[in-house]
């Protein structure tokens, strides 16, 4: 692994993206946007509280999952990744690079929506609010790392999208936010409890209800980012050198 080759890597890609600002208006902007939307759907402070926390991660988690998985397919269609690879470099390194440029854009993602959210929209937060940043940071770049992954398995941008009801959509259903865990069926409780997304809601929640810092709070911390490592490493195992 090579420092100096993750760095060239970051500083390409934020190149890259302050020439295209509708994917920075889409990845900064939009879930700040929707948070907004949620609060007047509601009209209510209570309401509002209750599924606002679960969707401070589950939008950076979505977007970040979308426009990473086409951003780094893109790369590779256009013999652009096909010309690095050719060059004495590591493939973790490049997938390092592009986790720590869009790793960044997840920080002033969360941060925006959150502050938005804490100091406009009302939303309570019992514990640290840094804390619920790292929370939400956490899941973003889980949605990065997972994106970084998937784009591997595809050939075309329109396959990349393909994968979001197989990937997504199942954590979102099966994370909490529709009904309790706990209520679900015996089966459905089982595959929840290996999704990521579904540590990722319960740690927001918790942060957000409570200013208790406890083994379980660990527990989910741990789980995220240790999914989101593993999906970094399993995308330097599958990354091809050549372009399908």
């Amino acid at each position: 692994m090579s420092a100096s080759v993750t760095l060239a890597t970051n500083r390409r890609i934020l190149t890259q993206l302050r020439h295209d600002p509708r994917t920075v208006v889409l990845l900064l902007v939009v879930p700040t946007l929707l948070m907004v939307l949620l609060r007047f759907v509601f009209n209510s402070p209570e309401q509002f509280g209750g599924i606002a926390p679960a969707l401070l991660g589950i939008f950076p988690f979505t977007l970040m999952f979308l426009i990473t998985s086409v951003t780094t397919l893109r790369e590779r269609t256009s013999g652009t990744l096909e010309r690095l690879m050719t060059m004495p470099i590591a493939k973790l390194d490049l997938l390092l690079g592009y986790a720590l440029a869009f790793g960044l854009l997840a920080v002033v993602q969360v941060a925006l929506a959150a502050l938005v959210s804490v100091t406009w929209l009302g939303l309570d937060v019992a514990s640290s609010v840094w804390l619920l940043l790292l929370v939400a940071v956490l899941d973003a770049l889980l949605g990065m790392a997972l994106g970084l992954f998937v784009s591997a398995f595809a050939r075309t941008e329109f396959q990349a999208v393909q994968f979001m009801p197989v990937v997504v959509l199942p954590q979102f259903l099966l994370c909490g936010l529709l009904q309790p865990r706990d209520e679900m069926g015996l089966l459905l409780s089982w595959i929840s409890d290996v999704l990521p997304l579904s540590y990722a809601v319960d740690a927001l929640d918790r942060v957000t209800h409570s200013a208790e810092f406890d083994g379980t709070l660990v527990r989910d911390l741990a789980v995220v980012a240790g999914s989101a490592l593993l999906a970094l490493v399993l995308g330097a195992a599958t990354l091809r050198r050549r372009t399908p």
